[in-house]
């Protein structure tokens, strides 16, 4: 009797996190014997992709993207597709035409527990995960397959810097060498050139906006007021443009100064928390303050960049916000939470359904055993130890993510069906 060759894995990727990581991921798979090709659709692309043979250019216009992609489909015969986000329209599409085959899509994001995990997900992610539709009894179910303690996470962002920095190299390459691709346009409302401007403006504003964040939260923290936080995006975002209701970040602060002014104690205040992300695109402190001033609220309400968040939480009253992953920081220690668009974490059990200025009245707190059932199944399935822009970062998450790239289940199935390898538990860096 003769055995059945395993089937032979071709893998397409596209766009991905700025920076090497998908070069590395892709060298990890040759050498598990896949095959591997890279789509590049400018020259920030075509950068941090170091095998050449495996490169395949695309110069065409955004709307004859779906007819190409569909012969490379045929001509490599593909099995699987690999991208970063899955809502960008080259990537809707290549997930659209992986469905109507039967491919299968691996999407990689940031770590819905970031900042040191990264997630992986079969089919899509965010408002598209298949986690929407899992309910907390369904995962306590799985749980029952496994006994591992689930990991503290650590009090730092992680590699930060080196987003910043691979951020402006890639519009660097996009603004300068990219005569090749003049089809070629972001997904974004801004220019390439008005991208990289802000990438460096923020590389040279680091110290003083780290000042300016020292004092503010210094003010707060010693102010000695109780206080709510709410946690802001960054308005280009996938997750708050495709699973939200606000077409602005304006929108939502209108709606939040709104509920604080009627419904918060007059002596609580409210920390608005910008995205460590935030390059000014958006103007969201000058919005803030006129909101803040016409309705009578301009003394107790403050405005922090970025930065740290475990600061600010420890001594929160309660958290808002459209749909950040950092409200499972917010879960883990407890807080009341009140979320307005579509976020993986958004069970009933822990998110507050109170109208807004009730909940700032008096918040609900979550039910803390129920969150503790969720992370621990996120963490033994989708959420991953690592990054993509630090080299330590990579090492560490491409010790597991090929082996799960490879496995028949995705991370989901594999745990209810028990045949999850073993995960790396993660040791704390500081």
């Amino acid at each position: 009797m003769t055995s059945t060759p395993p089937q032979r894995r071709v893998f397409l990727f596209l766009q991905g996190p700025h920076g090497p990581f998908f070069h590395r991921l892709g060298k990890m798979l040759r050498l598990a014997g896949a095959e591997v090709w890279r789509v590049g659709f400018n020259a920030g692309d075509r950068a941090f992709w170091f095998h050449p043979q495996s490169y395949l250019p695309y110069r065409g216009e955004v709307e004859d993207w779906p007819a190409h992609l569909a012969g490379l489909l045929d001509t490599k015969d593909v099995t699987d597709i690999v991208l970063y986000g899955d809502t960008r329209p080259i990537h809707a599409a290549a997930v659209a035409a992986a469905r109507a085959r039967g491919l299968t899509v691996h999407v990689f994001e940031e770590g819905y527990m970031r900042p040191y995990w990264v997630s992986y997900e079969r089919g899509g992610s965010n408002g598209n995960s298949q986690l929407m539709q899992m309910s907390i009894a369904q995962m306590r179910e799985a749980l029952a397959q496994s006994d591992m303690e689930a990991p503290l996470p650590p009090g730092h962002w992680g590699d930060m810097r080196h987003h910043i920095f691979y951020g402006a190299l890639y519009h660097w390459f996009v603004m300068f060498r990219n005569g090749n691709y003049r089809n070629f346009r972001p997904h974004r409302s801004l220019t390439v050139a008005q991208e990289f401007r802000l990438y460096v403006k923020r590389l040279l504003l680091m110290p003083f906006l780290a000042a300016d964040r020292l004092i503010a939260t210094t003010r707060i923290r010693r102010g000695g007021f109780p206080y709510h936080l709410a946690l802001l995006q960054l308005e280009h975002d996938s997750s708050f443009r495709q699973h939200s209701p606000f077409a602005s970040m304006s929108q939502f602060l209108e709606i939040l100064i709104a509920g604080f002014a009627e419904g918060a104690p007059r002596h609580h205040h409210l920390v608005i928390k910008a995205h460590p992300l935030e390059d000014g695109r958006s103007p969201l402190r000058r919005d803030l303050g006129r909101l803040a001033r016409r309705l009578g609220v301009a003394e107790r309400v403050h405005y922090v960049r970025g930065g740290k968040l475990a600061q600010l939480l420890n001594d929160s009253r309660s958290a808002v916000t459209v749909n950040s992953t950092a409200g499972q920081q917010v879960l883990w220690r407890g807080i009341p939470l009140k979320v307005f668009g579509r976020a993986v974490y958004a069970k009933p059990q822990f998110v507050s359904d109170q109208p807004l200025a009730e909940f700032f009245a008096a918040p609900r707190r979550p039910d803390n055993r129920a969150y503790k059932d969720y992370r621990r199944y996120l963490l033994e399935t989708s959420q991953l130890p690592g990054g993509f822009y630090s080299s330590r970062g990579r090492r560490q998450l491409l010790r597991q993510v090929v082996d799960m790239m490879l496995a028949p289940e995705d991370p989901y199935d594999a745990l209810s069906l028990g045949t999850a390898a073993p995960r790396q538990q993660l040791r704390l860096v500081t």
